[in-house]
């Protein structure tokens, strides 16, 4: 080819080797990659090496895990990701996609929610717990089953927790047992253990296999050993109970717990079981989240006494010093979203009615936005937007920089779990009232009682993956083009206006 012929590149007056001409044109962007190109025919095939395209493409965090072996023209590729992204952004505003339920009757009703990529967790007042994974479209869900002691008759306890990551997933009892699955190694329990009382919280590590429970004035980790035998590997003695427990994710070594227990934040690790991060008497913490170097939290001061309002704190985990006290608002901060969201970012979500995105670099907040009629009850951000869900069983979609409210969707119960990631986003409304008049938990009248069950949605927008089955039928129009109504949804009748 020519390019194997090019030993020597005209720069201007002298001729440099191909490899240094090279280095000189990692330092250039697209555009100037693209008028370099126009140059000479030489400088062409050297504007379009793959070396350039490949490291242009890793930059901009596409196709990370491939080689530079695993495509022929980077510069293709590049333009192809760069394309989706741009549908796929057009669709999340456009609302553009299908829309699936994941129901299971039998369950009873819905107790809790929690999802990793796409696969989503759920326990009922049936004591079941259920997987779906939404990223086949095949939601013939398994259903975990517990490990039950000999002897056990009678109906099972309500499921109080569920978490999930890569590679476990865990469900807390109402009775204080914890069941351990694998999501490897089928439907039968790898471990479980047993609490005296009610378990208050459950964390699992992000990644790894680390769960944490607190019950009581007692949390206790649990981790397997080198030989995959599962045991208690930390047990802390605190002073108060446990609201709010999160493990820290990354931590090399043994795990590293954060757990907020009414007015005090406790970082928990073996070398030093009693560490107190924050602790300020009749100032309960009212949410919390754990990056992998900081925790967020925050705090209910009493604003008509002190004339000091509720404030998200930050803390550095490893100086567990307060690095910034952000927020002045009369409400108190009922959700807030660290781990998820964008670098030197984090939004909250308060009771009276307002998401706010902070910048962990300064103290006030960056946008405001008048959410949910009754508080907000879950919230995640990215680059350009934020999915929150309220009380009032409202979830809505805004753009972080225009300040505007692209879409939202209704449910009767409040939103308690919101997960999104580039192409998929997860909802679930969970009542607040697990057995509700007039509803006989005996009842095996699977439609009777369906607006207290409440509701698991999966949204998919990248439309390579969209199912023809997810779409709701008067929705599926052969035609290309149909102006639907505002959310184009294009109908089976060709109306021109709507």
């Amino acid at each position: 080819s020519f390019q194997n012929e090019i030993n020597e590149v005209p720069f201007f007056d002298i001729q440099l080797p191909y490899e240094l001409a090279l280095k000189i044109f990692q330092y250039l962007g697209k555009t100037e990659l693209g008028r370099c190109a126009q140059v000479s025919r030489t400088w062409k095939v050297l504007a379009e090496d793959e070396v350039l395209w490949y490291r242009l493409c890793q930059q901009e965090g596409y196709l990370l895990d491939t080689s530079i072996s695993d495509h022929s023209c980077w510069k293709l590729a590049l333009k192809n990701c760069r394309a989706r992204e741009c549908t796929l952004k057009t669709n999340w505003k456009n609302r553009i996609g299908a829309v699936s339920q994941l129901q299971y009757e039998l369950g009873k009703i819905l107790c809790d929610v929690h999802s990793c990529d796409g696969v989503v967790i759920a326990g009922y007042t049936s004591g079941e717990v259920r997987l779906w994974d939404t990223r086949t479209w095949d939601y013939t869900a398994p259903i975990l089953e517990p490990m039950h002691s000999p002897g056990d008759a009678g109906p099972q306890p309500h499921v109080s927790f569920v978490r999930i990551n890569s590679s476990l997933a865990v469900a807390a009892y109402e009775d204080g047992t914890v069941s351990v699955w694998s999501l490897m190694f089928g439907r039968e329990a790898i471990h479980r253990y047993q609490h005296n009382q009610r378990i208050q919280a459950l964390a699992l590590g992000s990644e790894g296999a680390t769960v944490a429970t607190a019950s009581g004035f007692e949390v206790k980790v649990e981790s397997p050993n080198d030989r995959g035998f599962w045991q208690t590997t930390q047990t802390f003695e605190i002073q108060k109970l446990v609201n709010f427990l999160n493990l820290v994710p990354d931590v090399t070594g043994s795990p590293v717990t954060v757990a907020a227990a009414e007015d005090i934040v406790y970082l928990l690790k073996a070398e030093d079981p009693g560490k107190v991060l924050h602790s300020v008497y009749g100032q309960p913490v009212t949410c919390l989240d754990v990056s992998a170097h900081e925790a967020a939290f925050g705090v209910k001061t009493f604003g008509w006494l002190l004339n000091e309002p509720n404030q998200i704190l930050l803390y550095n985990l490893e100086t567990s010093q307060c690095l910034k006290k952000m927020g002045n608002s009369m409400g108190d901060f009922t959700c807030v979203n660290l781990q998820n969201s964008p670098p030197n970012m984090l939004v909250t979500g308060n009771k009276d009615r307002r998401v706010r995105v902070f910048d962990l670099r300064k103290s006030e907040s960056l946008c405001s936005f008048y959410a949910h009629q009754l508080g907000v009850s879950a919230v995640q951000m990215d680059d350009w937007k934020i999915v929150s869900g309220g009380e009032e069983g409202l979830v809505c979609v805004w753009d972080q920089r225009m300040g505007t409210k692209l879409w939202e969707m209704h449910a009767r119960h409040p939103v308690r779990h919101v997960w999104f990631n580039s192409h998929s986003l997860i909802t679930a409304n969970i009542p607040d009232d697990k057995t509700p008049r007039g509803a006989s938990i005996t009842d095996d009248d699977l439609t009777a009682h369906r607006k207290h069950r409440g509701i698991i949605y999966a949204y998919e927008f990248s439309v390579d993956q969209l199912a023809v089955e997810s779409v709701l039928p008067i929705c599926r129009s052969s035609y290309d083009e149909v102006t639907g109504y505002n959310y184009n949804i294009g109908l089976a009748v060709p109306y021109d206006n709507i």
